[in-house]
């Protein structure tokens, strides 16, 4: 039975250590919570950190991960130093800051702990595709682990592969600043489905994504480097019954009179939170002393509670955060409060569960106001308490929550005065009108619990279905390719360049090959018996600059010309005239002048326009505007009309790659291996004879026999097989 694999950066229990034992504590964080509940209901395994084992002796730390294991938990043990970097310093003072728009706190001269970061995430992703079999899904979470996704892919392409970001995703020009962006969004878009917590969070996604990396948007998600991918926006809930059935409890009841009586009659407003800089709480105790100062007659009559959850103590900006907190809370009660009385109490320490909640029941008016939040579950968890409709909830328009939470007074946190205004207009509201608000939100907040969110996502994810023809890791058909070759005489390997040996580049003239690629591919055509051919869409003149003097078949615009090798003359495939290409020229810049950044490539006997550096895209009906404004032309000449990746192209109808498929590579006794990622390359898989190994790099519908993830997997796979083809005795060969 398939199951699901959730990888967080943190698992349901921690690691506490004492005296050289430990014990699994339930973990605090806001996501373990939220996906308990999956976890314990279903068939699921869950990847994670468990805190520091380094205590714990060799006994103890056994009984650790026995514990663990009975709990269905893989560990993924960090050291100090990469938790350091990746989790505080990448995670937390890089993309944590960046993502909640203070960009004043983003620290970027920051190479080791990206590096720290990428290789905990290759860490996370070599754990899960160890313990997923096939037909599993995986579900990976948040901010910590956006390179999950990409390496897991390469590892296991079979799986079904989720992932969801719990914090704000930024707008494009915040999100590029950062130097590691293509890489961030890279990892991501390997998902099959991505989840955010609000449409406004995924339409950043899809802008970033469309303008960095050129992917192309769809009605329900993005296609990037041959592969759909879904997005869908979930907002998530909390487990509302409990809370709800914990406040109604006698103990909580009890606790609530208790904290009514020391209030002294005293209307309470309460304000939750971490300890965390996008919290906005400087700015919320700001709003209370304007509130003081503009109101004297209420100085006596309300008292603000503040409770501050300690958060990652050991990092600066967050100690010089609590130190600005403690020094506006000091100056109010200095200036409004009374020997026997003060305005505001601020609680710096954990809060125990029902303790929570009875605040929570307690309280008369909720102030909630983030600087930015990617949802905001306290604000959710007070909603649920209120059994009897009472108290008034105050929250920032700059938390997710806000699209859900309708009927809260909703405010701007930088605006202190109409903060100030918004508690006033709190604590005056008619109490008919402050139940009826409270009972709309109660309603959608027990409705869209934390339940109905995951299965929403899980629901949307398996709906995603495998691939019809799953991309394999090369070692799956490599021990099969390496026994037939020591039966055959002679390999031919036809390799399309862009795309399948190099990423692509926003300018073509940009995927120049690197020293590796080349003495990659020069290995591979010198072993005894090899034949390599390059077939490509580009002109001779570049594949001459490029692969001219190297021991390699050179194939030019798609088959159009080829080149024996080194010192041998271009000859053409085919009989031609360009006559027509100054008529094409003239309607492709016609339409090159309506999208800035698409250019024309002219080669000897075709045009290309390439529209991947185009910001906004280029819809389907503009590019069959194109198609059907080049029709006459191509009917009257006899060519047609081929659409690869971000690109179309006027070519001679016939002149595909099919034709480096001669009769010499077609005889018994020849093995051909060809590698091509679009739509042009199906022409050459056309044209293989039926014993030739097909690979298609990328997604899509495609006639190939097995696939390869990407252009990393594709030298991965060459590498392997040069050191295999080395290996083989000689003789078997000639």
């Amino acid at each position: 039975m398939a199951k699901l694999l959730l990888v967080s950066n943190r698992v349901p229990w921690t690691v506490a250590c004492a005296g050289g034992k430990g014990v699994l504590k339930p973990s605090s964080g806001g996501l373990a919570t939220a996906l308990a509940g999956t976890h314990a209901r279903g068939e699921t395994l869950w990847v994670g950190w468990p805190g520091d084992l380094g205590g714990l002796d060799a006994e103890a730390r056994q009984a650790i991960l026995d514990e663990l294991q009975a709990q269905r938990v893989i560990p993924v043990e960090l050291s100090a130093e990469e938790v350091e970097r990746y989790y505080e310093g990448f995670s937390n003072g890089v993309l944590w800051p960046l993502f909640h728009y203070l960009l004043d706190k983003v620290r970027l001269d920051t190479d080791q702990d990206w590096d720290a970061y990428a290789s905990v995430n290759q860490r996370f992703a070599e754990a899960a595709a160890e313990r997923a079999e096939p037909g599993d899904s995986v579900w990976i979470h948040d901010y910590q682990l956006m390179l999950v996704p990409r390496y897991l892919r390469e590892l296991r392409p079979d799986l079904r592969i989720g992932f969801f970001l719990h914090i704000p995703f930024p707008a494009y020009e915040v999100f590029r600043i950062l130097p590691w962006r293509e890489l961030l969004l890279q990892g991501v878009l390997a998902s099959d489905l991505v989840g955010f917590h609000t449409p406004g969070y995924q339409a950043h996604f899809v802008n970033a994504s469309r303008r960095i990396l050129g992917a192309e948007s769809r009605e329900d998600g993005l296609d990037y480097d041959g592969h759909h991918v879904a997005l869908g926006d979930y907002a998530i809930g909390i487990d509302a019954e409990a809370f709800s059935t914990t406040a109604a409890s006698p103990s909580v009841m009890a606790r609530v009179q208790e904290i009514r009586q020391d209030l002294g009659g005293r209307t309470l407003i309460l304000g939750v939170d971490r300890l965390d800089y996008t919290k906005g709480i400087p700015q919320r105790l700001l709003a209370v002393e304007r509130y003081l100062e503009l109101h004297p007659e209420m100085r006596d009559s309300v008292l603000f509670l503040q409770a501050s959850v300690p958060s990652r103590e050991r990092v600066e900006a967050y100690a010089q955060y609590r130190k600005q907190v403690d020094e506006v809370t000091g100056r109010i009660n200095g200036l409004y409060g009374s020997p026997s009385r003060v305005p505001v109490h601020v609680l710096h320490r954990n809060i125990p569960f029902e303790e929570l909640v009875a605040l929570y029941r307690a309280a008369d008016v909720m102030l909630v106001t983030p600087l930015r939040d990617g949802m905001n579950l306290v604000a959710k968890e007070f909603c649920a308490t209120r059994g009897d409709d009472s108290g008034i909830l105050i929250l920032s328009e700059f938390a997710g929550a806000s699209a859900d939470l309708r009927e809260a007074i909703l405010v701007n946190p930088y605006d202190t005065g109409a903060m100030a205004e918004a508690l006033d207009t709190a604590l005056r509201m008619p109490p008919g009108q402050a139940r009826a608000r409270m009972r709309a939100l109660r309603k959608r907040v027990i409705t869209h619990d934390v339940h109905r969110w995951a299965e929403a996502f899980l629901r949307d994810l398996h709906a995603q279905g495998p691939s019809p023809h799953p991309m394999a890791a090369h070692e799956a058909f490599l021990p099969s390719l390496l026994e037939d070759a020591s039966d055959t005489e002679r390999i031919a390997l036809l390799l399309d360049y862009d795309g399948t040996l190099v990423p692509f580049t926003e300018r073509p003239e940009e995927a120049v090959p690197d020293p590796d690629l080349l003495a990659l591919l020069e290995r591979l055509a010198r072993i005894e018996g090899n034949e390599l051919h390059l077939v490509s869409g580009r002109g001779k003149d570049v594949l001459d600059a490029w692969f001219g003097g190297g021991p390699f078949i050179l194939h030019a615009e798609h088959g159009l010309w080829r080149k024996a090798g080194p010192g041998s003359p271009w000859t053409a495939r085919m009989d031609h005239s360009p006559g027509w290409k100054l008529e094409a020229k003239t309607v492709l810049e016609g339409w090159a002048r309506n999208f800035e950044g698409a250019l024309l490539e002219e080669k000897d006997h075709s045009i290309a326009w390439h529209y991947r550096q185009v910001r906004r895209g280029v819809s389907s009906q503009t590019l069959q505007a194109i198609r059907d404004s080049l029709r006459p032309l191509a009917e009257r000449e006899g060519l047609e009309v081929l659409e690869g990746s971000k690109v179309l192209e006027l070519r001679l109808r016939g002149a595909h790659k099919g034709l480096a498929v001669d009769e010499a590579l077609t005889t018994q006794g020849t093995l051909v291996v060809a590698l091509g990622d679009d739509r042009t390359d199906e022409d050459l898989f056309r044209a293989l004879p039926p014993s030739a190994l097909s690979i298609r790099v990328g997604q899509g519908p495609s006639r190939a026999l097995t696939r390869l993830p990407d252009p990393r997997a594709v030298r991965r796979f060459l590498e392997d097989l040069a050191a295999g083809l080395e290996r083989i005795p000689r003789k078997a060969l000639v």
